[in-house]
């Protein structure tokens, strides 16, 4: 899969002192480098377990959430930005989250060359930058051929779960979601905010400025 347009921006935000210690002493600890071959989540995690990847964690507090939660569920963190790559890496220090680990590359070259086919229990993306212009539209993530990569890295049964403030865009994952033959839509049409999953920092933002929040949860079709 080729994709000479990067759906990110590397932002020169401020790292702060923590972030910096924690990019230095935590990230060989926790953190996976990225290689051009299929990882072995037993040898990552010491166990056999079902695993999820979030794409784009932003500052993690979400993803610590989720892993905290679902102690039984392996998950792997992809995210570019150094400040919320180590915001994450204190977190899973402090909270000893021995089920989650980050990758800091770019999340479609991760999803390409270090996922195996058919070997997700879930994919999580949740509110990926919506690109509101309309001649950047093409810079969205999700396009068709991420969408067919997604599939593909999904295990039959395994679940999608996207989610966006910015209306567009939802009708535009839905449309595109549903002609992925491999998939298969949870609910009818969009759905309101899911209930297990928490409240982001760039949801609260954006329900404050009365944006309307979209989920999507699809799942890739068993037969």
């Amino acid at each position: 899969m080729t994709r000479p347009i990067r759906s990110y921006v590397l932002r020169q935000g401020r790292t702060s002192a923590a972030q910096q210690r924690a990019l230095k002493t935590l990230y060989a600890r926790y953190g996976l480098p990225y290689a051009p071959s299929a990882i072995d989540p037993r040898q990552v995690f010491g166990r056999d377990a079902p695993l999820v990847l979030e794409i784009g964690s932003g500052m993690g507090e979400t993803t610590a959430a989720i892993a905290a939660a679902h102690p039984d569920t392996d998950f792997i963190a992809v995210e570019v930005h150094g400040p919320g790559v180590g915001s994450l890496l204190n977190r899973i220090e402090a909270q000893q989250l021995g089920n989650l680990r980050i990758i800091r590359h770019d999340a479609v070259e991760v999803l390409e060359h270090m996922v195996a086919d058919a070997s997700l229990a879930g994919l999580h993306l949740f509110f990926p930058d919506p690109w509101p212009k309309k001649r950047h539209h093409k810079r969205r993530l999700v396009q068709s051929a991420w969408v067919a990569l997604a599939a593909r890295k999904l295990a039959p049964g395994g679940y999608l779960h996207v989610a966006t403030d910015w209306q567009d865009y939802a009708e535009q994952m839905l449309a595109v979601l549903s002609a992925e033959s491999l998939l298969e839509n949870t609910v009818a049409g969009l759905a309101a905010r899911l209930a297990h999953r928490p409240l982001t920092k760039f949801e609260h933002r954006g329900l404050a400025l009365g944006h309307p929040v979209r989920d999507l949860f699809f799942r890739r079709r068993r037969d």
